[in-house]
């Protein structure tokens, strides 16, 4: 195994339409400084080349109906639109630029060093998009003759799958993303890391908005796309409409005398599965998909997650060389050394080539997902490896921007905030669930993430939130042993949810002062029926011992009687001796009466409950 690793393909200085002097020239014309920058930016940088505040930045972009924080990134055509406001014009982006935004396209490629004669056909890696229950997961399920679906919340997915099938001897890897709208970050690194993208549409529902965000995606990655057309079991199946909204989308299918392969698929029954495959398959072969096995690995981390028994475990896409046991792996400022590896059926395997999915073990702490990895030499290179990011990190931190004070921003912009702290449980869901509670920011009202991550909610995270008077959310990640109770000492509001969408609603209507108030009952008081009285002809009065709290005023009362219900009403009446009174203590004596109840016998247990607001 060579020791050449293989670096990501850099951008070459394509011509534009006009030459830059010409188009410098131009905005200097209209008054404006010319200005180039890169085809993503964060808020901070670009306030920094403008040599302006950044909080100028972002009342800039409220104006234009964005909310941004210092640390967002920020596309090409967004800065365009609110440099002119501080006296720039953006130069456009070259072709090469505009093809690959920049760096976040995790697609690698061989360089010029790579050798030629070392590269080998490798399987292809294959993106199932499309909208939410259109039928990827199901699909998938019927190629992998596996049931994936039972284990899905609300029988959506709600994480990447990575799985690697062999179809009559041909191995094919799958990436099953998740098709909620709130997934848009986590489907778009799955286009990014494949090779071809199966589009699937309802034949019932045809071309809904997340198809198209797809679509959208699919094109960025420049990967081909094959459409399964599914469901077309059902009655209400109407499979020219759908060829018409293909069209519309400049989907134009080969049928009409397009390019795109499109194939009438039933992932419930399995009809035209084969079919689908096969053509996946032939358009691999045509894309001639090669790498080099015979190096050390790269690839991307597709998942990260902590198990109890088996401490960190990372779900990792090869895509170039080979990964094996022992190895000392990179990834960021995270080393380790791969104790053991996993394929998609939980089988271990001493070695993954290109385009497979592994599970290892191994690494000292949890990777972010959709970052890339790297295999060093030995554990000493390893070393040196992390130390230069790290180092390369702390120079990005001295020179970026310190960040602005946040009540200053929200008062300056005229925004109410609220304050979240997030906990997920995989690390493959912490940029899906901050990208949706992210986009619920409007012109009066913004969520200020305080801090997300993955695992279960600790102790500490509850007195972050005290500190900073948030709100716990927790996306399939409970209270971990001692959190709750901590949380009701400090009155901290702990919300849980395994379907996302119900989270973004919930802090929606928070947002807009919609959310629907939750009242409990909070026991007050017990105590004893002791004697019945007589109070006029028909009233009875209830004479009662307390033995526990009290009995007040405005407490609801429950008459219990060999355990059942007996009778439940407001006080209408409470007396010690003769005189009325607000309460009766514990220990104390007194009488008390139920509108409409008079059927009181001795040893009646009565209950005060009074009726609060859950915070």
């Amino acid at each position: 195994m060579t020791t050449t690793r293989v670096q990501s393909a850099q951008s070459g200085g394509a011509l534009r339409e006009h030459s830059l002097e010409e188009i410098a020239t131009a905005i200097r014309l209209q008054g404006l400084e010319p200005l180039d920058i890169p085809p993503a930016v964060t808020v901070a940088d670009l306030a920094s080349v403008m040599d302006v505040g950044p909080v100028e930045v972002i009342k800039e972009l409220m104006r234009s109906g964005y909310m941004f924080t210092i640390n967002d990134v920020i596309e090409h055509d967004l800065a365009s639109l609110v440099a002119p406001g501080f006296g720039f014009g953006v130069l456009p982006l070259d072709a090469e630029s505009s093809k690959s935004a920049g760096s976040t396209s995790l697609v690698i490629s061989a360089d010029e060093e790579e050798d030629q004669d070392a590269l080998q056909p490798r399987p292809p890696v294959i993106t199932i998009l499309g909208h939410v229950d259109h039928g990827k997961t199901t699909l998938l399920d019927t190629i992998r003759n596996a049931n994936v679906v039972a284990g899905e919340a609300g029988g959506i997915t709600q994480h990447i799958g990575a799985y690697q099938i062999d179809y009559e001897g041909t191995p094919v890897t799958f990436l099953d993303t998740p098709g909620h709208e709130a997934f848009t970050a986590m489907r778009a690194r799955g286009a990014q890391v494949t090779d071809i993208a199966i589009l699937i549409v309802a034949a019932d529902d045809g071309i809904m908005p997340q198809t198209i965000e797809a679509i959208d995606h699919a094109r960025a990655a420049e990967v081909p796309i094959v459409v399964a057309v599914n469901k077309v079991d059902l009655p209400s199946a109407d499979l020219e409409r759908v060829k018409r909204q293909l069209a519309e989308q400049n989907l134009l299918i080969e049928e009409w005398g397009g390019d795109i392969i499109a194939v009438p698929v039933s992932a419930l029954t399995g009809e035209g599965v084969p079919d689908l495959i096969e053509n996946v398959i032939v358009l691999a072969e045509v894309s001639e998909l090669k790498a080099n096995p015979d190096r050390y690995a790269l690839g991307v981390v597709v998942e990260a997650r902590r198990d109890r028994s088996r401490g960190t475990v990372a779900t990792l896409l090869v895509q170039t060389g080979s990964l094996e046991v022992g190895d000392s792996i990179v990834i960021g400022g995270i080393r380790g050394k791969i104790r053991a590896m996993f394929d998609d059926s939980g089988n271990r395997i001493d070695s993954a080539g290109p385009s497979t999915p592994v599970e290892i073990l191994g690494l000292s702490s949890l990777p972010e997902a959709g970052t890339l990895f790297e295999v060093a030499e030995d554990e000493r290179e390893a070393r040196q490896m992390v130390q230069e990011y790290e180092l390369e990190a702390r120079r990005e931190r001295q020179t970026s921007p310190t960040l602005e004070d946040v009540h200053t921003r929200i008062q300056t912009g005229e925004v109410k905030s609220l304050n979240l702290i997030v906990k997920t449980d995989v690390q493959g869901t912490v940029e899906p669930v901050r990208g949706a509670l992210e986009r619920l920011n409007g012109d009066e009202t913004r969520v200020n993430i305080v801090h997300i991550a993955s695992g279960g909610i600790t102790e500490s995270d509850i007195l972050l939130a005290v500190a900073s008077q948030a709100i716990i959310l927790g996306f399939n990640s409970p209270p971990e042993q001692g959190a709750r109770a901590l949380a009701n000492q400090e009155s901290v509001e702990i919300r849980n949810y395994d379907v996302i969408y119900h989270m973004t609603e919930d802090v929606e209507r928070a947002l807009v002062g919609m959310l629907e108030p939750v009242f409990e009952d909070v026991l007050e008081g017990r105590a004893t029926v002791r004697a019945i009285f007589n109070l006029g002809r028909r009233a009875k009065v209830a004479g009662i011992y307390v033995n526990d709290g009290k009995i007040a005023r405005g407490a609801t009362l429950r008459v219990m009687r060999g355990g059942r219900l007996a009778a439940e009403g407001p006080v209408a009446s409470l007396k010690h001796f003769q005189d009325d009174v607000r309460e009766i203590a514990n220990g104390f004596e007194g009488g008390v009466t139920i509108d409409g109840f008079n059927d009181w016998r001795e040893d009646d247990l009565v209950e005060s409950y009074r009726s609060e607001q859950v915070r």
